[in-house]
């Protein structure tokens, strides 16, 4: 790794000495990477600046944020600190480090930051809701209540901070409070998910659990992807008795994320429960993989080697149980009875006679030694006093974070500071305010060598002509049409800052080879130098006016580049192409970022001024008629511009030549819906559903909801 590192950097500085060393452009294209979420590289080009220009307080800033995405919190603290030295009035410097101080549970430091932030921005949204929920998270309930009025009384139709609050509320025991603001937010926002998921914990901690499960049914409705809902579901129908259900919960939760600790730990108890042994020690096994010190599951896995007959891999987890828990009863006399059977009967009685000394000394309230061979550790089971009444059998679940040995076969559910985090961590870093009123277009698509390892939506992308270019073996790496790039590794961007060095190096003995400039191009795209990609694609064209993938790859290239512009225009807004729901209204359109006049946020022409998008994409189809990405692609600009009819038109287009086209079918949703077309609207989303893209439901709901 530091191999790697040291490579990229000596590459950085031989390209950017070429260059002269332009530390405005170095910035720009490192903000270009940290917007396009290409958070390593974007550290390498601030790295660079500040080099440079140290006394400068922007990298640092901005370096910040990309650590801040990487979880590096303390690097993201040390780089605001450095930024504030450098100039003390950035409010948004005193907002990241205090995001970092809160993930890092200094809380009085996260306020403080907050609170300078408030002073130089008042009234700012964010800030005032990670201030309230940083005194909840150090159990303040008198100020954080006091901070969440605040927040309330800005921002009353925010349902997020009713939310919260109604977390607050929970946490100390007001149920009717909670449920009061649960309800409140559910008024506010009857489409945003997280509403009937929170409203179905209060439900559930209440015991009204056929009410918890109709919030959690919506809530999933509403947003199928996320696994809290199930996992919740889950614990739920298995209070109603339904383990068929509960079971199929869990499944599904691991069917998208396999490494899923609490679907893997309480799916091995259902399946424990129901005398599916072997498939029950596999997903105990999993968790065991991922969490080498979770005793629970060695001791719930233990038992069910013991019912298999698998008496020594019994004991062996046994073994790890009781070394840390020496004053775990069951282990001893379970130990004894496996050791039996495998005819150590010295074993055996020398357990179970601890077992039975221990007992004794604990109804005598007599100290415990471990018998000779064992290790007393910090962490032992919290027992009982012989005196207490014993736990209520409704009592089914423990927090994941609880180590109690006593609750190895209670579900799992996450911990309320898990909880918490999350939100503010989502209020942070998603937009939450946007997402849960907003719906994107699904991306355009893209000449790449990578995109995301996702759940399958939308269906394998293929086209002959980019085969074909793959098979001449023309550039490094194969080519991959695709809407969902990956942000690059180190090792990779390291890679491809070789390969622009290698190319420059080619093109000085054959400065008219086309294919080197292309591939040039595709390295200082992956690189998020836009520029110097369109250059190169510039020269491909020159050089063969035939070159059909570069037409396309510089279209796309150009629409990023007039993006990031225009997100810098409007003090760092979002710019993604989203339809807009009213209250009440059901007739959507699409929006324009906060900030942007009409010519600005691309209604008419000046998305495109001069025509070179389009112009690029009919160059494409002229050559290529069948590349079905280009009518695609281009009728996701019509969008931008308002002109939904032609959009409509290329989406047409792109779903003649591949039926399957699941983004085709969405977008052209979406674009009718902006026309009033509602009933063919939701035809092309249910189609789209149907192919893959279940946010598509979501919108059907909204949009038939009475």
């Amino acid at each position: 790794m530091q191999k790697t590192v040291l490579i990229l950097l000596f590459q950085l500085c031989t390209w950017t000495l070429a260059a002269q060393v332009n530390t405005d452009r170095v910035l720009a294209v490192g903000r270009n990477a940290l917007y396009f979420e290409d958070y390593v590289l974007s550290i390498q080009y601030f790295n660079q600046v500040i080099r440079a220009k140290p006394w400068l307080a922007e990298p640092y800033f901005y370096r910040a944020v990309a650590k801040l995405s990487l979880d590096d919190f303390q690097g993201a603290e040390d780089d605001c600190t450095l930024c504030l030295e450098r100039n003390s009035f950035l409010s948004q410097a005193c907002y990241v480090r205090g995001i970092a101080r809160q993930s890092m549970e200094k809380y009085d430091a996260a306020i403080s930051d907050y609170r300078r932030g408030l002073e130089l921005r008042p009234g700012d949204r964010s800030m005032l809701a990670n201030r309230a929920i940083a005194y909840l998270q150090k159990k303040d309930y008198t100020e954080a209540e006091t901070a969440f009025e605040e927040l309330i009384t800005a921002y009353p139709k925010l349902s997020l901070g009713y939310l919260t609050r109604g977390a607050m509320y929970l946490e100390k025991g007001d149920t009717t409070l909670a449920l009061n603001d649960c309800n409140r937010a559910i008024e506010i926002d009857p489409y945003y998910a997280p509403c009937y998921g929170n409203r179905a914990i209060i439900l559930y901690q209440t015991g009204r659990m056929e009410e918890a499960l109709a919030d959690l049914n919506e809530a999933i409705r509403l947003n199928t992807r996320e696994n809290g809902y199930y996992i919740n579901r889950g614990l739920v129908r298995y209070q109603l008795n339904d383990l068929r259900g509960a079971m199929a919960d869990y499944d599904q939760v691991i069917s998208t994320d396999e490494r899923n600790l609490i679907a893997r730990f309480n799916r091995g108890l259902l399946r424990f429960q129901v005398g599916d042994n072997n498939r029950a020690i596999e997903d105990f096994d999993v968790v065991i993989e991922m969490e080498p010190d979770n005793y629970m599951a060695y001791y719930n896995r233990a038992l069910l080697h013991f019912e298999v007959g698998d008496y020594r891999d019994a004991v062996s987890d046994l073994d790890a149980v009781l070394n840390q828990y020496p004053e775990f009863l069951p282990a001893y006399y379970n130990r004894s009875e496996a050791k039996r059977k495998l005819n150590d009967h010295a074993g055996a009685d020398r357990d179970y006679w601890t077992a039975f000394e221990l007992e004794e000394k604990k109804r005598k309230g007599q100290p415990f030694t471990p018998a000779s061979g064992q290790t007393q550790t910090a962490t032992t089971a919290v027992q009982p006093s012989p005196d207490a009444p014993p736990e209520e059998d409704t009592e089914k679940t423990r927090e994941r974070s609880d180590r109690n040995i006593d609750k190895f076969n209670r579900l799992v559910v996450y911990d309320r500071e898990d909880e918490q985090k999350q939100q503010y961590r989502s209020e942070i870093r998603g937009r939450i305010q946007d997402r849960n009123v907003r719906i994107d277009l699904e991306p355009s698509f893209i000449l790449s060598y990578y995109e995301k390892s996702l759940p399958l939506e939308g269906g394998v992308h293929y086209d002959k002509t980019v085969e074909a270019f793959n098979s001449r073996m023309t550039v490094s790496w194969k080519i991959l049409i695709t809407n969902q790039e990956a942000a690059l590794t180190e090792e990779q961007i390291a890679a491809h800052f070789e390969s622009i060095n290698e190319y420059s190096a080619r093109i000085e003995r054959e400065p008219d080879n086309a294919d080197c400039y292309f591939g040039r191009a595709m390295d200082f795209m992956l690189v998020q130098d836009f520029a110097e990609a369109l250059h190169n694609f510039d020269r491909v064209i020159e050089l063969d006016p035939t070159y059909t993938l570069a037409y396309f790859n510089r279209a796309v290239v150009r629409y990023r580049q007039i993006e990031y512009e225009r997100s810098q225009s409007a003090s760092g807004e979002q710019h993604t192409l989203s339809i807009q729901f009213g209250d009440g209204n059901k007739s959507p359109s699409f929006s324009r970022p906060a900030g942007l006049s009409a010519k600005e946020s691309g209604e008419g022409r000046s998305l495109d001024e001069n025509g070179f998008i389009i112009r690029d994409y009919n160059a494409v189809i002229r050559q290529n008629p069948g590349f079905v990405y280009s009518y695609y692609n281009r009728g996701n600009i019509h969008c931008a511009q308002r002109d939904y009819r032609a959009a409509i038109l290329d989406y047409n287009e792109a779903i003649l030549r591949n039926p399957e086209f699941a983004e085709a079918y969405f977008n052209r949703g979406l674009a009718r819906l902006s026309t009033g077309d509602a009933n063919r609207g939701i035809a092309d989303l249910s189609k789209a559903g149907e192919l893959g893209i279940m946010n598509a439901y979501s919108i059907i709901k909204r949009m038939t909801a009475n």
